[in-house]
């Protein structure tokens, strides 16, 4: 397992904190379950691209309904 260090200002710790605490969460897993959310999304290029398709296909689309 990796570990990371990451330097964060006095008002980003503690918004942090007040989040974490909010949600019942330590800051910690607060971390790890934003990271993991992060990771899990597609990809922008694809979500643009899946748009452009359905976009571009709706007549038929339609028609097929």
């Amino acid at each position: 397992m990796a570990a990371i260090s990451v330097t964060l200002s006095d008002e980003q710790m503690r918004k942090l904190e007040q989040t974490a605490q909010r949600l019942n969460l330590s800051v910690e897993d607060l971390v790890l379950f934003s990271i993991d959310d992060l990771l899990s999304r597609p990809d922008e290029a694809f979500l643009q691209a899946a748009e452009s398709v359905l976009h571009k296909n709706a007549e038929l689309y339609r028609r097929l309904a």
